[in-house]
């Protein structure tokens, strides 16, 4: 998991991935899945169901999936 600290970076990563939005200050990963219709992270959006993954920020910032950042940004993370 990677930890970003700063709105300006978060808001770089969900502009980068067609996958993420943010909901207020949460950032969602939602993604089409028939499985959403019997998950507890189902949501009918548009007329499909999809799978959602919430990452709500702390006052640490947000933890999210290595996938969704950069090698880059991950080195610059770490250093």
């Amino acid at each position: 998991m990677a930890q970003i600290r700063s709105l300006e970076e978060m808001e770089k990563i969900v502009k980068r991935n067609r996958s993420l939005r943010w909901d207020g200050w949460t950032v969602v990963n939602s993604y089409p899945s028939d499985k959403g219709r019997t998950s507890k992270f189902g949501a009918y959006v548009k007329g499909v169901w999809h799978l959602q993954k919430r990452f709500v920020p702390t006052k640490n910032g947000w933890d999210i999936p290595d996938r969704f950042v950069s090698i880059n940004e991950q080195k610059r993370l770490d250093g």
